[in-house]
């Protein structure tokens, strides 16, 4: 049977990791990256057989690429903390593993808003209805950036998988516009160091074209309050980080 890897890449996540960890008993190896992490992690991570990998990286793409390299099996399956694999998904995991010709599947994604299920409006770097979390060695690297680092891809797509992943995406509101403020703080790091923040009228451009793609395109009308809420961050999400960019020093 093809080994499978499980990786996770956290950072003070003692309140989740340990829920996080304990469905993935299916893989034949789980690698969980430790970045300059102060609480418990290390210890809930050694109980289930992890392998640790601690460092200390500035940017989101590097500790992932660190977790990938860690991992000995042909096969990844690349979570977050703040994601369960169901048992449906444990179990298609395993048999798309043994059968896939191709280098990387996407998988779905079933996100939660404290115990609200959010189906609709995800995107515009404010979320994912779907990643390509499956993939052989050698298939995915990320970027430098210091948040969604761009991905590098190779080899040939197959077919998105049936079962979703669970995701815990935020608790509230609250939660939501904390993520927007640090979400567009990092972004505005990487605009500054690539010496390109764009212009502000293109991003104004955007926040109409954002909020339109999301709230109707991807349907987060659906979703009532929490659809329109996702539509304005995604909106929000390039203009402030421009403004963040360039109005640093004023």
């Amino acid at each position: 049977m093809t080994r499978i890897s499980a990786l996770v890449v956290a950072r003070n996540e003692a309140a989740q990791l340990a829920d996080c960890l304990a469905p993935l008993s299916f893989a034949d190896e789980i690698v969980v990256v430790l970045d300059r992490t102060t609480d418990g992690s290390a210890e809930i991570a050694a109980r289930f057989d992890a392998r640790i990998v601690e460092g200390a990286w500035e940017r989101e793409g590097e500790r992932r690429n660190a977790g990938i390299a860690a991992c000995t099996g042909p096969w990844i399956v690349e979570i977050d903390a703040d994601e369960r694999v169901t048992p449906a998904l444990a179990t298609e995991i395993r048999y798309v593993t043994a059968v896939s010709p191709f280098a990387w599947h996407e998988l779905p994604v079933d996100n939660y808003v404290g115990s609200r299920l959010v189906r609709h409006g995800w995107g515009g770097s404010f979320g994912k209805a779907a990643y390509p979390g499956l993939f052989r060695r050698g298939a995915k690297a990320w970027g430098p950036q210091r948040v969604h680092p761009r991905l590098k891809l190779e080899g040939e797509k197959g077919p998105r998988l049936a079962s979703p992943m669970i995701h815990l995406v935020d608790r509230n509101l609250s939660d939501m516009l904390r993520r927007l403020d640090r979400y567009t703080t990092l972004r505005a790091a990487d605009l500054r160091e690539a010496g390109d923040p764009g212009r502000l009228a293109t991003n104004v451009r955007r926040l109409f074209t954002r909020f339109w793609h999301c709230y109707v395109g991807r349907k987060g009308w659906r979703e009532g309050g929490y659809g329109l809420a996702i539509a304005l961050f995604a909106a929000l999400y390039p203009l402030l980080s421009h403004l963040k960019a360039t109005l640093e020093d004023e």
